[in-house]
């Protein structure tokens, strides 16, 4: 009682607003401010998901396919609780719906480092062999390499444990998307509810800011945890025998997802003194008055949840027959796909394309390219303030935008670099290298080598060596007397590396450039969704546009990605006998594929945005304020009606 006469007392339409009603928590500004911190710690998650991604691959033997899967798996919880933002949106307490929605995006994050607890230690493969005379991964012409041992950790491996890490994964990845259902759609429609309308598209700007800045940082976050070891807290800093440069190094992937979930715990508690409803920002008392009073009069508060759950199609069918809404959502749908791809496998593309470190990939994409975004999304809600443009003006600007990155991003599929010459794996070798047949090498053997002629070996064992040198720390410095090395006949420990890492740096001055220009449809895109549909709707449209977005861009997005890639592999690992993550692509089939599909999804985007001109010139002007006049109050008739048919035995007329 006492809250509800709190809130009552300090309702909009009331003529003299008691001193309380100054707290920050009446003030649309402090919202923005609290929702930004809060969807830039939820959205950390997912970045450092994302940065962490061939991390995991590599540590649990993932191909890309299912790294995508799980990049993808948060859509799913997403996709099936959306629908019901629709119904709860005009009728429940936002802001600490949201406040509950955090506090489960925070148990999630904590149950995606659990796994790292429930597996034994991180098993790479001169350690599989450690106590057999092979040990050293050197070639013997007698064959002396025991499998008891490889055995036992193939034991470890499948141990209950260990079988439970992916479910687990997954599990929480469905969590977080079940917590992120009230977060954005619900803090949009807030935000544009009590925001003046000069200054909602820059408070939309900033939050779409926000929201780029929560992955940035949640890159930067991964480039600093994945240059500490997995095992760090389980292992002596003397037993770790790899640094970050080797390719079979795996980083604390889940230390994150720890700091993350007490960030998000820290964000979520002021939501839950905010008020349901706020006083209109500068805006008079009648302007008030009035906002109040279609709140109150909302006609889908008039909705049961069992009649809104029967009109639904119609409904959704309605929303959708909007031609401007429908293409706008399918140009976001497009820009979505690429980037929830980019988003996931771009660390793993330059990783891969130039010979980098992954915290140094992952530095870099959360470092220039989000940043960069961010910058173009709030010069998006700058333009759109400044020009006060219309619907039409907006589309005319995506349009603009989308053709401006797509010509950027061409150039893009020329950087890159050829593939390095792997001995008996690229160019393909069927019956392998005669020199060091011989040797019977593993096929799980995987400890790269480069050879004095420039020619990758899996192993010493596979370039054929027979000895090594050490320091006096006993670390390999190199391999003698190499049978398949040309030249001097010794091997240097590590890969060779494609040989190209000075195109580096114009690779990211073009990525970086595309990122920036693409992002300043961010902001138009959405006002265009919010000014094209009923007042009464926005809800409801913005449900539905999330809806869209999980099904056809976040949940296929990845997966794709990752099907794409792993179409261009050349060599997959084994481990125990089973397939693992990939150990070699050919880069050139990697960069054409990989932002091949980039193109396609811009070209899909540019498609749709110049469709929303070609009908805005030729719509009457009329439509958009007959369209206004339409949508809750019609809902409530036709809810009512297909009720009392149901209820009746009759059937329903369309």
């Amino acid at each position: 009682m006492g809250a509800n006469a709190a809130e009552k007392s300090c309702d909009p339409a009331s003529s003299r607003r008691p001193a309380r009603c100054r707290s920050p928590f009446n003030n649309i500004k402090f919202f923005v401010l609290c929702h930004s911190l809060l969807q830039l710690s939820q959205l950390l998650v997912s970045g450092y998901m994302k940065s962490s991604i061939s991390t995991i691959e590599r540590r649990y033997g993932l191909n890309s396919r299912k790294s995508g899967l799980l990049a993808a798996f948060n859509e799913v919880g997403n996709t099936v609780l959306i629908v019901f933002v629709s119904f709860f949106g005009s009728r429940v307490h936002r802001p600490r719906f949201i406040g509950c929605g955090a506090l489960l995006a925070c148990l999630a994050s904590l149950l995606m480092a659990i796994p790292h607890f429930l597996s034994g230690p991180y098993e790479y493969t001169d350690r599989i062999s450690s106590s057999s005379d092979n040990s050293s991964g050197l070639c013997h012409v007698e064959n002396t390499l025991s499998s008891t041992s490889s055995e036992q950790s193939c034991s470890l491996e499948e141990n209950p444990a260990q079988q439970v890490v992916y479910p687990l994964l997954l599990l929480g990845q469905l969590l977080l998307g079940i917590a992120t259902v009230p977060i954005q759609p619900f803090g949009i429609s807030y935000i544009d509810d009590y925001a003046s309308k000069r200054n909602s598209p820059l408070y939309l700007g900033l939050l779409l800011a926000a929201t780029s800045i929560g992955p940035a940082f949640g890159f930067i976050t991964g480039s600093i945890m994945l240059r500490f070891y997995v095992d760090f807290d389980k292992v002596s800093k003397d037993e770790i025998e790899l640094d970050h440069r080797d390719m079979r190094w795996v980083g604390a992937w889940w230390l994150g997802f720890l700091v993350a979930s007490c960030l998000i715990f820290l964000t979520a508690l002021p939501y839950f003194f905010f008020p349901r409803n706020m006083p209109k920002e500068d805006a008079d008392d009648v302007e008030s008055s009035n906002d109040t009073k279609q709140q109150q009069t909302d006609p889908l508060r008039e909705l049961s949840l069992l009649q809104f759950l029967k009109c639904f199609p119609r409904i959704a069918l309605r929303t959708l027959h909007c031609p401007i809404y429908l293409l706008v959502v399918l140009a976001q749908v497009n820009q979505a796909a690429l980037l929830a791809g980019l988003a996931t496998f771009m660390a793993k593309f330059i990783e891969r394309q130039f010979s980098q470190t992954i915290s140094f990939s992952t530095m870099m994409i959360g470092g220039i390219c989000i940043p960069l975004a961010v910058l173009g999304t709030v010069l998006g809600g700058v333009l759109m303030r400044r020009l006060n443009l219309s619907v039409k003006g907006a589309s005319k600007l995506c349009t603009t935008v989308v053709v401006l990155s797509l010509f950027v991003a061409t150039p893009l599929l020329l950087i890159g670099c050829p593939t390095q010459l792997v001995g008996g794996v690229f160019p393909p070798s069927p019956g392998g290298l005669s020199c060091s047949a011989s040797c019977e090498c593993s096929d799980e053997a995987f400890n790269p080598v480069c050879g004095s002629d420039g020619v990758e070996f899996r192993s010493p064992c596979h370039a054929g060596c027979l000895a090594m040198e050490t320091d006096f720390n006993h670390k390999t410095l190199n391999y003698t007397g190499c049978r398949c090395v040309g030249g001097h006949g010794f091997a240097s420990p590590g890969t060779c590396g494609s040989g190209c890492s000075h195109l580096l740096l114009p690779f990211m001055i073009m990525l970086g450039l595309t990122s920036l220009i693409a992002s300043l449809s961010q902001t138009p895109s959405y006002m265009m969704i919010l000014r094209s549909v009923p007042a009464e709707d926005k809800s409801f449209a913005v449900g539905v546009q999330y809806m869209l977005f999980r099904v056809l861009a976040f949940m296929p997005g990845p997966v794709l990605y990752g099907s794409v890639i792993d179409s261009t592999c050349i060599l997959w690992g084994k481990k125990c006998g089973k397939q693992t993550s990939c150990l070699y692509y050919n880069l050139e089939h990697f960069r054409h594929r990989f932002l091949g599909v980039l193109v396609i999804f811009v070209c899909g985007a540019l498609l749709s945005y110049v469709l929303t001109i070609m009908i805005l010139r030729c719509r009457p002007r009329q439509h958009t304020a007959d369209t206004q006049k339409k949508g809750g109050y019609e809902l409530v008739a036709e809810a009512k009606t297909a009720d009392d048919a149901l209820s009746t035995g009759k059937e329903l007329k369309t």
